[in-house]
Order: C-alpha cells, then structure tokens, then sequence
C-alpha cells in the first residue's frame, strides 16, 4: 500500500511536469498569435476611394478598338474631371487654366468627351499658346485659305468649337480622332488623330 502511494505521488509528479509547461506554452502561442493579428489589423493602411469619375461624352481610345461605344453623359457626385482638366492645362501654363470647368460644363451641356476639346487645343496652339493675334481661336477651328476663324473671348470658342464638334462631327457619325481627323484636317498623314490620341489618354 505504501508502494502504491509512492507509485502516486511519482506519476501525478511527472504528469504535472510534463502537462504543465505543454498548458503554458499553448496559452503563450496562443497570446502571441492573437496580439500579432490584432496589431496587423491595426497596421493595415485604410484604402478610401476620396474622387471617382466617370467618362461622359464620346469615348475616346488610344488605340483604335474595333467598335465605338454610343455617347454617354453620366455625372457622379465629387466629379473630379474640372480639377483633371485644370491640372493639366497648369502642368503646361496654358492661359485655359481659369476656364477648366467651364470646358468640362461645355462638354456635358453637349454630351461630347470632356477631353477632346483641350486635346485639340494642345494638338493645334500647345494649349493656346500659340494661335492666330486676337482669335482666340486654339482649335484650328475654321482656319482656311482665306483666313481664320475669330471668336470674341475664349468662353465664346470653347462654346462655338463644343458645339461644333458635337453638330457637325459626333451626330453625323464622326465618333474619335481618326474619323474626326479624316473631316476636321483632311491632309494630315495620321498624326493629328495620334497626337489627340495621346494627349486624351494624359488626362486620367
């Protein structure tokens, strides 16, 4: 009996060792997989979409896709395209700059891109800083043999040249830089349509 008593005290001894740190270093794991997460989670850069926009008017491509996408003119709220506009024309000093918002109204007023108008500006006058004495014309917008178009300030040109676009090129199926290009400046080898291409897919 006494034997047996000592056979106890020695198992229940060597269980309790053995258990024991097994118990501590679980709860210990445990702890430190729980505080790691936590902290991770803590870490973890919070992404908030602050401006989304989407395009209106006609959809203008780099490249030429196979089929074009009929005019749309969805606005969203915190619509961001005046300020894309306005960085821009500051990026490249154009005297446009107070007028950016205007030309993203103008666009929408006649559901045309809200790019294409500066595009062609920067493909025809460098953003209107090269352009025919007192026109404010700095579109190319009705330059011919017999001379140039004039407009009174830039808010008439961004009116007259919008419209026209839309009336004249967009509603009789002219649809992007290619096939405006083939009307607007018939002599040109392709690299207008390129260049307004270009400056289109700057404006994102």
């Amino acid at each position: 009996m006494h034997i047996f008593s000592i056979f106890n005290k020695i198992t229940f001894t060597v269980l309790f060792f053995i258990i024991t740190p097994l118990v501590i270093g679980t709860v210990f794991v445990y702890l430190t997989l729980t505080n790691s997460n936590s902290l991770q989670n803590e870490s973890r850069p919070i992404n908030n979409k602050v401006l989304s926009y989407e395009t209106t008017g006609t959809q203008i491509f780099a490249s030429v896709p196979s089929s074009y996408p009929s005019i749309t003119g969805n606005i969203l709220a915190g619509d961001a395209r005046g300020e894309i506009i306005k960085l821009y024309l500051e990026k490249y000093q154009s005297p446009l700059v107070p007028y950016a918002h205007l030309i993203v109204n103008t666009a929408d007023k006649y559901k045309v891109d809200f790019r294409l108008l500066t595009a062609i500006s920067q493909q025809e006058s460098n953003l209107c800083k090269n352009y025919p004495e007192g026109t404010y014309n700095c579109y190319g917008w009705g330059i011919h043999s017999r001379g140039t178009l004039g407009f009174s300030s830039f808010e008439e040109g961004i009116e007259t040249v919008t419209k026209g676009l839309k009336t004249e090129y967009i509603d009789k199926g002219y649809t992007n830089p290619e096939e405006i290009m083939a009307k607007y400046t018939p002599s040109s080898n392709g690299s207008w349509a390129e260049g307004v291409n270009k400056f289109i897919s700057e404006m994102q």
